[in-house]
């Protein structure tokens, strides 16, 4: 398998670095592997602090800067960030109004940010914790009890993130990122595996011609696999599973996001189909996002993910943001 990079050990190291070289906007901790906005702490501002394992890229150092993330732990590639690099991060974008933790539901993710969590609280850093758990795929898997957080994680560190940007206390921005977590589902589809650096090979079997719907962003198994089909059958699937659990009464915020190996093209025709079955089904779109944002290293395959959106949702949409990944308004 070929792969652009040194060796599979210093692979999150290298990325950091380039990141760190790529946004001088960013304080790039490479030894300690945390990444915060250098203009931290903002004074005043509740503090919002997310991680997981590497190779979902951008998410999440790329979603730090003003109106999303404070600081962000990258751990290994999808191994979650130990507990010292969470409150490292809480400690560097407290201003005293308080850190909000965003957490996916892997196990490892909860176990390390509640473990942070107190440890922060032994410093005297206020901490409220908010986990996202959209994927409707299944109910546990893998790597959780419950289920997995997913395309949603864009949603509540976005949202939050401008409502903690225009001033908002820490129990009003812990009650809105619940809020969002409450109406946003997922569901995602493989049309390839993914290698990771240390394997070199596909980290799960997934024959020529078969794709797996409902596949988690680690590669874990979804409901089923069938024989390849057309975009837009893969849209109804996707979209009916979304809708049969949200049925959202709010026109809704779209995102049609890549697995990190299907190209641009393809996922705006993808769209395009989600659109007509979403259309079909009266259900409103608001926003609508298209890209690589919640990635599974070189998966090719595609998610759904949708929030129903009030006006205060919509309108913290639109506020401005200034990050890697995500850049509007400003």
């Amino acid at each position: 398998m070929r792969m652009l990079i040194n060796v599979p050990e210093t692979v999150v190291a290298d990325g950091l670095r380039g990141i760190a070289a790529a946004h001088p906007e960013l304080t790039v901790d490479v030894e300690r592997r945390v990444v915060v906005r250098r203009d931290a702490p903002v004074a005043g501002k509740v503090a919002l602090v997310s991680g997981g394992g590497s190779g979902h890229e951008p998410l999440h150092a790329g979603f730090v800067g003003p109106g999303m993330l404070d600081g962000a732990c990258p751990g290994e590639v999808f191994t979650s960030p130990v507990p010292d690099q969470m409150v490292r991060a809480a400690a560097a974008v407290d201003s005293g109004a308080g850190v909000l933790f965003v957490v996916k539901n892997y196990t490892g993710d909860v176990l390390n940010f509640e473990m942070a969590a107190e440890l922060a609280e032994e410093e005297g850093i206020q901490v409220a914790r908010v986990l996202v758990d959209d994927d409707v795929a299944v109910t546990d898997s893998l790597y959780t009890a419950g289920r997995r957080g997913t395309g949603a994680t864009l949603f509540v560190e976005k949202l939050a993130g401008a409502a903690a940007e225009e001033g908002a206390p820490l129990e009003r921005v812990e009650a809105l990122a619940r809020r969002v977590v409450a109406r946003s589902r997922s569901f995602g589809v493989a049309l390839s595996a993914c290698s990771t650096p240390a394997k070199g090979s596909p980290t799960f079997d997934l024959p020529p011609g078969e794709l797996e719907l409902g596949v988690g962003i680690h590669g874990e198994p979804g409901r089923e696999r069938r024989g390849m089909m057309t975009a837009g059958e893969i849209a109804e699937v996707a979209v009916d599973a979304v809708l049969d659990d949200l049925r959202p009464s709010d026109p809704v915020l779209l995102l049609v996001n890549g697995m990190g190996g299907t190209p641009l093209l393809e996922l705006y025709g993808f769209n395009a189909e989600v659109r007509k079955v979403l259309d079909a089904r009266r259900v409103p779109v608001a926003r609508t996002l298209v890209g690589n944002y919640v990635t599974s290293l070189d998966m090719a395959g595609c998610s759904v993910t949708v929030c129903a959106a009030d006006e205060e949702l919509l309108r913290l949409w639109d506020a401005p943001v200034a990050t890697p990944a995500l850049r509007w308004g400003r």
